[in-house]
């Protein structure tokens, strides 16, 4: 039976609008593409509660669930914040500063880093002991990474384009994250194909962007693989970003035909358009042994549940493999505080498609793996074989591995655990790292070493890594090195606000601890519980009022902020 013809009407005539205001696009002044994002923030404000339902209730649970606090910090709060990053510096830029701040850019050994967070006073409050740094390619300078920040809007010109947007169908501002990338650093205007997954999304993005849609810039359309096929090959498109898998990624480029893998290894594209993209892979949590309280386990525990469960893993960079020593005791307490921490989250189910038959298949083959909630939330506490599934593919859903490496000491340990992370795992999105501060005072070069040898894009310290992308100032994507032919995690960097070129990675860290905790173990701050744990007993109101204030910014509404923080 044929299929039916694909309609493209609605496709070709937004490419045809979108092509003809492309270029008023490119040449819009500053200031008025700062009016467009400050214009932005009500229609956020407005409409938050209304996209964090939407959120909830396509994953099964209610808007008041513990669970909505995902929605909030994925959905209205981090699009906020991204647009709070871009705002900032856009507004240095038209006020004849430089985008970075004196200082922000030093060398360190042979590497030139750059300071990006906290970027203002309100970021040091509200995420108090957070900072990134972002480290350059080698052979960059720091004069040289000053002059390209930003290059764009300082001498730099946009010529018009269009670009297509592939989105997610996970986190609902990636999608839009992507698009501000593409308006703002790179100047095009977008056709953003909506993922079926999240297709109900689609009004509330036309209400928050309708300035943009009114005036030809931006165009949302629906569709599956084939709509997406039409696009990425139609003449009307000048570059591509996706947002997905790999197996996403070799579809748009080699296709799906039995002369798919033979155009890869001829390297003869279906399309040679400028393609980004961020796919994800098997992302690590290393834990470096340490001197550890009871509470630290606890909270350590809480965490990585959290970076695992958030979104019920359905994240491109959710820990799939814990990385512990082998040799510590303090192994099986942090796995007793995990399995705890499990069992107490209130019911929720793994929405994605496919996520049923995955985690079937991780039961058949561990027949022994420890199940928290039905057939899901699988904890497989001991991997010893390097070709397991759950080492060498994308699970996408609430499974958790665990290997244990060798390493009497943490140098020794981190030695062994970088080298399993960079030749074993696939991907090179982000690594979460867990590191006591007493033992990074006294190993400081094995830390060090390790955060400068692992090939990520995002290495977060004592915090989950995915927590790099609701930043906005801090640049997300894959480490530098991939290429069409084997893709990995993906090209290029978005969300950048500064606009850094020649990027390696970005190294995010925060307390080990929270206040008042953190005085006792050399990271004093007074940031307490963050909001986004799943533990946190007072999340959703929390990123509730954050959000309200990330988008009109008050003193008057901190107390409640921290109010809610407080008790979390």
């Amino acid at each position: 039976m044929n299929s039916p013809a694909l309609d493209t009407t609605v496709l070709d005539h937004a490419l045809t609008e979108l092509r003809h205001h492309a270029p008023s696009w490119a040449s819009a002044p500053l200031a008025e593409r700062i009016g467009l994002l400050e214009r932005l923030m009500p229609r956020i404000r407005d409409g938050a509660a209304d996209m964090a339902a939407a959120g909830a209730h396509a994953k099964g649970y209610g808007p008041d669930s513990p669970w909505a606090a995902e929605d909030w910090a994925g959905g209205p709060w981090s699009l906020a914040q991204q647009v709070t990053a871009r705002l900032h510096v856009l507004r240095r830029l038209a006020a004849g500063h430089e985008p970075l701040h004196a200082g922000a850019v030093r060398e360190r050994g042979a590497r030139a880093w750059v300071d990006v967070f906290p970027a203002t006073g309100w970021d040091s409050l509200l995420l108090g002991g957070y900072s990134a740094q972002v480290r350059m390619q080698a052979g960059v300078t720091a004069e040289q990474v000053r002059q390209g920040a930003a290059a764009q809007y300082r001498g730099g010109v946009q010529g018009p384009g269009v670009a297509l947007v592939l989105g997610a169908g996970n986190v609902a501002s990636l999608t839009v994250s992507d698009i501000l990338h593409k308006l703002y650093a790179e100047g095009q205007v977008v056709i953003a194909k909506m993922n079926p997954v999240n297709a109900y999304l689609r009004p509330h993005f036309e209400r928050i962007f309708a300035e943009f849609t009114e005036r030809g810039w931006l165009r949302f359309v629906d569709g599956g693989p084939a709509e997406g096929a039409y696009l990425t090959t139609h003449d009307g498109v000048d570059s591509i970003h996706v947002t997905g898998s790999d197996r996403t990624h070799d579809a748009i480029v080699w296709g799906t035909d039995e002369h798919a893998e033979r155009r890869r290894r001829e390297d003869t594209p279906l399309t040679d358009k400028p393609l980004t993209s961020e796919l994800g892979g098997v992302s690590p949590c290393i834990v470096v042994p340490g001197p550890w309280s009871r509470a630290d386990f606890r909270f350590q525990a809480e965490h990585i549940v959290t970076s695992k469960m958030n979104n019920s893993g359905h994240n491109c960079i959710a820990s799939q493999v814990l990385v512990l020593p082998r040799s510590w005791p303090g192994t099986e307490l942090l796995l007793e505080e995990i399995r705890r921490a499990l069992r107490a989250l209130p019911a929720r189910t793994d929405y994605y498609p496919g996520a049923h038959q995955r985690l079937q298949a991780v039961l058949a083959a561990h027949p022994q793996a420890e199940r928290h909630a039905g057939d899901g939330r699988i904890l497989v506490p001991d991997i010893t074989d390097r070709d397991d599934m759950l080492l060498t593919g994308e699970v996408f859903a609430s499974a958790l591995g665990v290997v244990r490496l060798p390493g009497e000491t943490p140098a020794h340990f981190l030695r062994h655990a970088v080298d399993f992370a960079n030749s074993v795992l696939p991907g090179t999105l982000g690594a979460t790292l867990i590191v006591h501060p007493r033992t990074e005072r006294t190993q400081p070069g094995a830390v060090e070493a390790a955060l400068g040898e692992l090939r990520y894009g995002t290495v977060g310290v004592n915090t989950w890594s995915g927590v790099n992308f609701l930043l906005g100032y801090t640049p997300w994507g894959a480490h530098p090195g991939h290429t069409r032919q084997a893709i990995g995690s993906g090209i290029g960097f978005v969300n950048n606000a500064f606009m850094l070129e020649d990027i390696e990675k970005t190294v995010l860290r925060a307390p080990f601890a929270p206040a008042p905790r953190g005085l006792f173990t050399g990271c004093p701050s007074l940031s307490p519980k963050p909001p986004y744990f799943v533990t946190n007993r007072t999340g959703r109101t929390t990123l509730e009022r954050i959000t309200r204030f990330t988008t009109a910014p008050s003193p008057a509404q901190l107390p409640a902020v921290f109010a809610s923080a407080l008790r979390g």
